[in-house]
């Protein structure tokens, strides 16, 4: 299958949580680690996100000009079965174009010639196949894709083995709670001899946490 390269980026506390027990968005990167992520996402074709995070966090998924100088603004995909995203949603903005990702047989309509709506095949937990999704933007044109979250987004990819990187700002800080949304969640491995495994490819101090790269193996 040829496929987009996939670039997982995420912030998360020193326990590895990236939200608020009450699942509420938090400043868990610094400052250096938000311009690293905007030029990323400048370098990239496609950011990625669940409805899930349009729901929690309603983002635009946009490159601001004060990071990155003419901003090569990303195609801004979502991945929704339900096709839950509202009409509101800031992702939705004429900034740059987006694709909603929703299962067959679902119907949503958007206003607006830079949205489009597609169907696709879900797996066996009713979420959008990861598989056929990657297929698809690569037909699309998108060749590196940016994933940022939520971590059932994050575990999909991880376990579809299609992730070239990983990204990982930690801030040192614990946030706790055993409801608290991590970086990777799912059904999550069913054995040791399941887990994922990764290579670090590199291991920095950036501003006040620290930035470790993956790859996978």
């Amino acid at each position: 299958m040829k496929r987009p390269r996939v670039i997982i980026n995420c912030a998360m506390s020193a326990d590895g949580k990236i939200a608020s027990p009450t699942r509420k968005q938090m400043h868990i990167s610094c400052d250096e680690d938000i311009e690293r992520m905007y030029r990323l996402r400048n370098e990239c074709d496609a950011v990625l996100v669940g409805v899930g995070t349009i729901l929690t966090d309603n983002p635009k998924l946009t490159v601001k000009e004060k990071y990155v100088k003419h901003p090569k603004q990303p195609l801004r995909v979502v991945l929704d079965s339900e096709g839950r995203t509202p009409s509101h949603a800031l992702v939705l903005n004429d900034v740059s174009k987006t694709l909603i990702i929703i299962a067959k047989g679902k119907k949503k309509t958007y206003n607006g010639s830079h949205i489009e709506v597609v169907s696709c095949k879900t797996d066996r937990t009713g979420l959008i196949d990861v598989k056929s999704a990657l297929d698809f933007l690569y037909r699309k044109g998108v060749r590196t894709l940016l994933v940022e979250g939520g971590g059932t987004i994050i575990w999909n990819f991880l376990k579809n083995k299609v992730v070239d990187d990983l990204f990982i700002f930690i801030k040192p800080c614990i946030i706790g709670g055993k409801e608290t949304p991590t970086v990777a969640e799912g059904e999550g491995i069913k054995s040791e001899e399941d887990g994922i495994p990764l290579k670090i490819v590199q291991v920095k101090r950036l501003g006040i946490g620290l930035l470790i790269h993956y790859q996978s193996t």
